[in-house]
């Protein structure tokens, strides 16, 4: 689906989305990601996803403010944590996220999990409330884009009963060995963009000997074989890397076509990888 890192995918509200992400997971809020955050602004990279429970976006809004980028050339993601799912409680999270940014909107603003526990009517209610909040900023035009993070079909149904604005994305936990393409093929068929959080299961896919065996055969890096995996197939990969090299390479994932036999048998390749998160189960 894409062919370029300059490419966008365009979410149903017509915003343009970058296709390549940068992601910040466990990466402190200090120079080494100020740096990196740096060096992939110089790279081209222009999609930064942070959260609210990632306590670094403040590292982010340094390096955007110093690289000399107007706001608009930077698509800035950030997420609602499980203590702040309530209308209140997003309104309150959403000003410290500005705050720390050091801007005066986001791009996309997702609910990180969805309330998934207990009697369905009570957490239906609580995403439905939650959700409420992200809209009326949406309506404000404090955020360009809304959506959510690890909501499967079974939370999207009644979400969607309820909303008055429909979600633009979800960010999944997809790779190979652990595609979700049931939540997928919900999300195209209702117009939601994916984005693929963990596409390199983290960091283990690059000793798996399928990948090994398809990156030898294109001359690349694992890594490559399974953020390209993403790419053909319409997610938005979101890649985590403090390293130079690894910025530089992951641009490479442009430069070639996995097969349909490729795409086939990473596809259907054994469960692998999976973090073990699961949104019916965890306990935030």
């Amino acid at each position: 689906m894409f062919s370029s890192f300059d490419d966008k995918l365009e979410l149903s509200n017509g915003v343009q989305m970058p296709c390549l992400g940068f992601g910040t997971w466990q990466v402190p809020n200090d120079t080494i990601l100020e740096s990196a955050v740096s060096t992939s602004l110089q790279l081209g990279y222009r999609l930064f996803d942070t959260a609210q429970i990632y306590a670094n976006a403040g590292a982010i809004g340094r390096a955007v403010h110093a690289s000399g980028l107007s706001r608009e050339q930077v698509f800035i993601t950030s997420k609602v944590w499980a203590s702040h799912r309530s209308y209140d409680g997003v309104m309150s999270a959403f000003k410290d996220m500005l705050d720390q940014l050091k801007t005066n909107y986001l791009d996309l603003l997702l609910i990180h999990w969805p309330a998934a526990q207990g009697e369905p009517m009570i957490w239906q209610s609580q995403n439905a409330g939650t959700w409420r909040a992200l809209e009326d900023l949406y309506k404000q035009r404090a955020v360009r884009a809304i959506g959510v993070s690890n909501f499967l079909p079974h939370h999207l149904v009644p979400l969607l009963a309820r909303a008055r604005v429909k979600p633009m994305v979800n960010q999944l936990e997809i790779h190979p060995g652990h595609p979700q393409f049931a939540a997928i093929n919900f999300c195209f068929k209702h117009r939601i963009a994916v984005q693929a959080w963990s596409p390199l299961g983290r960091g283990t896919l690059i000793h798996n000997t399928i990948i090994r065996d398809i990156a030898d055969a294109h001359g690349v890096s694992p890594a490559l074989v399974a953020i390209r995996w993403s790419l053909q197939h319409g997610f938005i990969p979101v890649v985590k890397s403090l390293s130079l090299e690894h910025l530089k390479e992951n641009k490479k994932a442009f430069d070639f076509t996995l097969t349909q036999a490729e795409m086939t048998r990473l596809d259907n390749m054994p469960a692998v990888s999976f973090s073990g998160l699961h949104p019916d189960t965890v306990t935030f």
